[in-house]
């Protein structure tokens, strides 16, 4: 199912392609118009998911926690507004994985991959990090498939098609997850997002859920760079390091 789903051609069950399609600068993607409602049976997959992995993921996240408390000290939960669907705000929930930004000048050079603290590598190799969101996904602020929730002053900086990506609730993965992750630049990552407004669906959904686990045991495309991406480039501070 995975391989018909994401393969390299267009599949007469879905019709999705292995490269973003070309879309024009209007209210469609694709020529085709964007679906606004999530498939019916979304929110219930969200859940049941959750249900089962709830467990195990507060016992993993406690010992993350733990392990950074040791090492690195207090806070250990990182808090951000992110923008969601419709281009609400919500507050986004993280294990925290960097250094508080540097308060001398020095310092002020760096990046966030020099900031990433050893735990914080683990974390974020693991993608253990991203575990609290699953209390995001609870409150309906997220899904566990759909685009990556971004900062405001990057959504300020979207085109008006790039801008259809906030027509779905973000999502803990994504198509852009499981074709690259952070190696793409933030323009490539939308255009798998726009592809995933158009086509969502539940065996999609699956699909991603599976290819993510198999790209988290990969451990692949966690961390680049993106100081010349025009819309990743930071020039707004955030609430605190991640």
């Amino acid at each position: 199912m995975t391989a018909s789903l994401l393969s390299g051609r267009y599949q007469s069950d879905t019709g999705i392609p292995e490269t973003p399609a070309t879309m024009p600068g209007d209210a469609r993607v694709g020529g085709h118009e964007p679906q606004r409602r999530p498939y019916l049976g979304k929110r219930l997959l969200d859940l049941i998911v959750v249900s089962l992995v709830i467990v195990p993921a507060v016992v993993l996240c406690a010992l993350a926690a733990l392990a950074h408390l040791v090492a690195h000290g207090r806070p250990v939960l990182f808090r951000q507004h992110r923008v969601g669907r419709d281009g609400r705000l919500f507050l986004l929930l993280k294990l925290r994985t960097m250094r508080s930004a540097p308060a001398e000048p020095d310092g002020a050079g760096d990046t966030d991959n020099d900031r990433v603290t050893a735990v914080g590598r683990v974390l974020r190799r693991t993608s253990l990090d991203e575990l609290p969101q699953l209390v995001n996904v609870l409150r309906g602020q997220m899904s566990l498939v759909g685009p990556r929730p971004t900062l405001p002053y990057q959504v300020r900086r979207y085109t008006e098609r790039q801008q259809l990506r906030l027509l779905v609730t973000p999502g803990l993965t994504g198509l852009a997850q499981v074709h690259g992750r952070q190696q793409l630049s933030w323009p490539e990552r939308i255009e798998w997002d726009l592809r995933y407004v158009l086509r969502q669906s539940f065996r999609l959904d699956l699909a991603i859920l599976c290819l993510t686990v198999w790209t988290v045991m990969a451990g692949g495309g966690t961390t680049a760079s993106h100081a010349d991406d025009p819309i990743a480039h930071r020039s707004e501070g955030m609430l605190s390091g991640a």
